[in-house]
């Protein structure tokens, strides 16, 4: 049996996996975000990897400071996701989560993701950077809704009208 904290990031971590397909929906984007991320020195592969596990660890911050369960997950604005995203400092990110995740994709990118942001350096600016490419990810997927305050709910039904499999 899964506890609620582990469901929380399965959530979470699904809606780092859904945010680029989404957006891609415009295929020149893809192009735009990869011609970027090699231009700051980021392999495309992992980039878009820590741009996934970035939006997951923004979520579930925002989601553990306002003790969200996973069942309440659908209500977070993605507002407050992309702003986490640009104004939490990486450990706060780091923070609270998993001690085990079920996903070994999951596990390794937070490793990555932790290297990082330990190694500081030239990896920092990278992810100050990946956190502004999360922000501008969810701004705009956010400005695609037709609602006031689009939340993470809003981005599932959307990842499920794709067709994107959880």
């Amino acid at each position: 049996m899964t506890s609620d904290h582990d469901a929380l990031w399965r959530r979470c971590a699904y809606l780092g996996r859904v945010l680029l397909p989404l957006l891609d929906q415009e295929p020149w984007r893809q192009d735009r975000r990869r011609e970027r991320l090699r231009s700051w020195g980021i392999d495309v592969v992992v980039g878009e990897r820590l741009i996934e596990v970035f939006a997951a660890l923004a979520a579930h911050a925002v989601a553990v400071d306002t003790s969200l369960s996973a069942s309440e997950f659908e209500i977070l604005p993605l507002g407050a996701v992309a702003d986490a995203a640009t104004d939490k400092q990486d450990f706060e990110l780091l923070a609270g989560l998993p001690i085990t995740f079920a996903d070994d994709r999951d596990e390794v990118a937070v490793k990555v993701f932790r290297l990082y942001a330990y190694k500081g350096g030239r990896t920092s600016l990278q992810l100050v950077r990946l956190s502004r490419e999360v922000r501008h990810t969810l701004t705009l997927l956010g400005a695609r809704e037709s609602v006031p305050s689009p939340t993470c709910g809003d981005t599932f039904r959307r990842a499920d009208e794709a067709g994107l499999s959880q």
